[in-house]
């Protein structure tokens, strides 16, 4: 425990500083739970990574000032009367409607919700910007300006995302790098694992060398795909909480929608098995390239994905609900 002595001797030159530079600031660490934006524009909180664990949230590392501990905590998607949405801090739901009950974390996290939306006749929701596969309109929504109405067409009007554990797992799964590399086929690489047209990836609509957030945008690009081969090939009648179906998309999206589509898991699936099971079994078995022998990463990323899987969360993000 500090002294009196020391106290007071340390009062005293704080007092004295002060008096030589008057103007001078006193600066405050920056509070945990403070609002942090992750690069989907989902809103979170910053804290410590076992905080954010202990409250069912997932921490994203790079929008948080302090302490390498402290990291954005987020609490994935949501759904309120059929109109999807995002678990966030009430104080952040600007201009939208939050909904109790349906988010993990603290009694300030809440279902944050813009309405419905129709556009030239088309009904859609109002939704992040960067989550709508489909077309985003803007001018139709409450909120700020990354809120639009997303219509989308064909069999399947929405698409949904996948939620920050997904992107973590996909992200950890395909590595980093900020300028472009050659991948082992000898493909320019940019990013996590986005594979560009041209050697300089002069292509993509980021400066180079990217950023973390930037490179967060293209991966949720490019994982579209993934999200509408997983979303059209399973049938409506399995439902998969947003952890569920985020494993099945990075799964689709590293061994391709073809290939998803014609297995196994996809067939058992959609006959009616239980999906746990399913997956812990099937999944398991796609770690071969062209060898006889596994492939190390694969094994580690099927594992991953199988815990995913079985990892509880509440929400549902297939069948879709817009």
């Amino acid at each position: 425990m500090r002294s009196s002595s020391t106290s007071a001797t340390a009062a005293l030159l704080l007092t004295r500083v002060l008096a030589v530079f008057p103007h001078l600031p006193v600066i405050k660490p920056r509070q945990d739970n403070s609002i942090c934006t992750i690069g989907t524009g989902q809103n979170g909180e910053c804290m410590s990574t076992s905080s954010c664990a202990d409250s069912g949230g997932i921490s994203t590392v790079g929008f948080c000032t302090g302490a390498t501990d402290t990291q954005c905590c987020t609490y994935g998607e949501c759904s309120a009367s059929g109109v999807s949405g995002l678990c966030q801090p009430t104080s952040s739901c600007d201009g939208g409607s939050t909904t109790a009950g349906l988010c993990p974390g603290a009694s300030n996290i809440e279902c944050c919700t813009y309405g419905l939306c129709t556009v030239s006749g088309v009904s859609g929701v109002c939704q992040l910007k960067l989550l709508c596969s489909g077309v985003t309109t803007a001018g139709y929504c409450p909120g700020p300006n990354n809120i639009e109405c997303c219509t989308g067409s064909g069999p399947t009007p929405c698409i949904p995302g996948v939620n920050q554990a997904t992107l973590n797992l996909t992200e950890t799964s395909e590595g980093w790098s900020p300028t472009p590399y050659p991948d082992p086929d000898g493909n320019p690489t940019i990013g996590y694992g986005h594979e560009c047209q041209t050697a300089t990836c002069s292509e993509i609509p980021y400066a180079i060398p990217l950023s973390y957030a930037d490179g967060q945008l293209l991966l949720q690009s490019d994982l579209t795909i993934a999200e509408t081969c997983i979303t059209n090939d399973i049938s409506d009648s399995v439902t998969l909480n947003p952890n569920q179906y985020g494993a099945l998309v990075d799964w689709a999206f590293n061994v391709g929608c073809g290939n998803a589509g014609s297995s196994t898991l996809v067939r058992e699936l959609n006959e009616g098995e239980d999906p746990e099971t399913v997956v812990s079994t099937e999944l398991p078995k796609w770690v071969y390239g062209s060898g006889p022998d596994p492939l190390p990463g694969l094994v580690i990323r099927r594992n991953a994905e199988v815990q995913l899987f079985n990892t509880s969360t509440t929400g549902v993000s297939h069948p879709p609900s817009c």
